[in-house]
C-alpha cells in the first residue's frame, strides 16, 4: 500500500509543471523588428498633422499668416524614404514654433492643438522630388529655461500614422550643448542645423528628413 501511494506521488509531481520564469517567457515573445523605433507612434499632438485639407497643400508655405515680427527665417529639405536615398512624395509635414518671445501664443479656438501650438504652425506636402520649403521668423528659446530656439516637426505618410522627428534647432546656439546633442535620438535624421545667412543678411536652414521604418 505504502509503495502504491509513493508511486502515484511520483508520477503526479512528474505531471505538474514549474512556473515559467520572465527569462523564459521572454524567449517566446516575437523580436523586435530590425530597425523600427519601439515608440514610433507615441507622439502628442501629432493628429495636429491632419487638421489642414490635404488636397490643397503644397511643397512651400508659411508658418503663420506672416504678421508675427522677427528675423526672416526659410526652412527647406528634401524627405527621403527609409533608404536615404529616394525622394518621398505625399509626405505632409505639420511644423509649429514659438515666436520671438519664446511663445506658442495667438492659438485660434478651432481645435486643441490649433489652441496649444499657438498661431506659428503650418502644413506642407511633398511633391515628386520630395522638396519642402516654409517661410518664417526664427523662434526664440522658452523664457526662463535652458531649451534651445526649435520649430517642432510632424510627418504623415501616405497609408501611414504620424509621427514625430527631431526638432530644428540651431547649432552654435544657445542651448546646443554637448548634453543636449546626446539627448538627441535623430528620428527623422538629425535636427542640429547650421543658420546660414546669404549677401541680404536672410536667414536660411536646411532640415533634410528621412522617413523611419514602420511595423510590418
Amino acid at each position: 500500500m505504502r509503495l502504491a501511494t509513493a508511486m502515484a506521488a511520483l508520477m503526479l509531481a512528474a505531471c505538474q509543471q514549474a512556473p515559467a520564469h520572465k527569462s523564459d517567457l521572454a524567449s517566446f515573445a516575437p523580436p523586435a523588428q530590425a530597425g523600427v523605433r519601439a515608440n514610433l507612434y507615441q507622439c502628442e499632438g501629432c493628429e495636429a498633422v491632419s487638421e489642414a485639407d490635404a488636397a490643397t497643400l503644397t511643397n512651400s508655405a508659411r508658418i503663420g499668416p506672416g504678421i508675427d515680427r522677427g528675423p526672416a527665417l526659410a526652412v527647406d529639405g528634401v524627405v527621403y524614404q527609409s533608404d536615404g536615398k529616394t525622394p518621398a512624395a505625399g509626405v505632409i509635414v505639420y511644423a509649429y514654433q514659438t515666436n520671438a518671445a519664446g511663445r506658442y501664443a495667438n492659438g485660434t479656438a478651432e481645435t486643441l492643438w490649433s489652441r496649444r501650438h499657438g498661431r506659428l504652425r503650418g502644413w506642407i506636402k511633398t511633391g515628386p522630388d520630395g522638396r519642402y520649403h516654409y517661410d518664417t521668423i526664427k523662434p526664440a528659446p522658452y523664457p526662463n529655461d535652458t531649451i534651445p530656439a526649435h520649430i517642432h516637426m510632424t510627418v504623415l505618410e501616405p497609408g501611414k500614422r504620424p509621427y514625430w522627428i527631431d526638432d530644428i534647432v540651431f547649432d552654435g546656439e544657445f542651448g546646443v550643448t554637448p548634453a543636449y546633442r546626446r539627448s538627441m535620438v535623430n528620428q527623422g535624421g538629425t535636427g542640429i542645423m547650421p543658420l546660414r545667412h546669404d549677401a541680404s543678411g536672410s536667414a536660411h536652414v536646411t532640415r533634410d528628413i528621412i522617413l523611419e521604418r514602420h511595423p510590418t
